[in-house]
């Protein structure tokens, strides 16, 4: 699965509704903490590697939820934690928590349609691992139930692929529109260590004898960056229970080292694009 982070912003981005608005319950219970588990699953319309102008569809599945206070995202091949308690009502709230990830960049070389690409071999799934920390405000322009977050993120390859760290930084609005209905806006960014830049956009002389694409070598630094949307509607019930219908879209852009790679400058594109819809479940 492809372009994982942005996609795990569309989902985590639809969960803030869920998790952070207890207030739209016609009953409060006892208990401040609201527990909230969603479940679904989707399709997505991704590249068929970073920086590939063809695209696939492909299924995707999802779990978000806050337990006594402390929330989870599992959006395809990445799961995060939050170890801090959240605090309800319109407050501050920092979190920080444990990000594990398996990169299916490239992993096969049957979902790549260009035969240059496909011509510099597969690179095996990478396993990431590592941690986050953000602050988030609820109640900041529309409602006190909306909430603007900004986030920091990094993991490193443990599985000797590319053997290096990707930072992700990003802000998130969510609102909700109605007791049905919310929407949500979000950018973030992707600054990659050499290794994995060298990893999966370099091209050696044996490799571009084998796919007509020009010798390569990357470097480190800015990857790309994405602005997003993503939309929540409720079929049955409202936004904390029930079936509802989840669809975004983002549009991103390769940049520096990266975007010069024949991989992305010959036969890719520097303009990124990504669907998902789908159903999900909270209860």
């Amino acid at each position: 699965m492809l372009h994982t982070r942005t996609f795990t912003l569309l989902l985590a981005s639809a969960s803030t509704a869920l998790i952070a608005l207890p207030a739209f319950a016609q009953d409060q219970p006892a208990d401040p903490y609201r527990d909230t588990v969603t479940i679904g699953a989707g399709v997505a319309a991704l590249p068929d590697y970073e920086g590939s102008n063809d695209y696939r569809i492909t299924p995707v599945p999802a779990a978000i939820g806050a337990i006594k206070g402390y929330g989870f995202v599992l959006a395809g091949n990445q799961l995060s934690v939050d170890l801090i308690k959240d605090k309800p009502g319109p407050v501050w709230d920092f979190q920080a928590g444990p990000i594990a990830q398996l990169n299916f960049n490239r992993s096969s070389s049957g979902n790549i349609d260009d035969l240059r690409v496909r011509a510099l071999g597969k690179r095996a799934t990478a396993v990431e691992l590592g941690g986050y920390v953000g602050l988030s405000k609820t109640g900041v322009l529309t409602s006190p139930y909306d909430k603007l977050s900004v986030t920091l993120g990094y993991r490193h390859d443990v599985s000797d692929v590319h053997d290096s760290g990707i930072w992700n930084p990003s802000v998130t609005y969510f609102t909700p529109l109605s007791r049905k209905a919310a929407f949500g806006l979000f950018a973030s960014a992707d600054i990659v260590e050499r290794g994995y830049a060298q990893a999966y956009y370099n091209v050696s002389a044996a490799q571009s004898l084998a796919s007509g694409l020009p010798v390569y070598t990357a470097g480190g630094g800015l990857k790309n960056w994405t602005l997003g949307a993503i939309g929540s509607y409720s079929l049955t019930g409202d936004l904390l229970h029930g079936i509802k219908i989840v669809a975004g879209g983002t549009y991103g852009r390769m940049e520096g080292d990266i975007a010069r790679s024949p991989l992305v400058a010959i036969a890719g594109s520097r303009d990124q694009w990504l669907g998902t819809m789908g159903l999900a479940y909270t209860f």
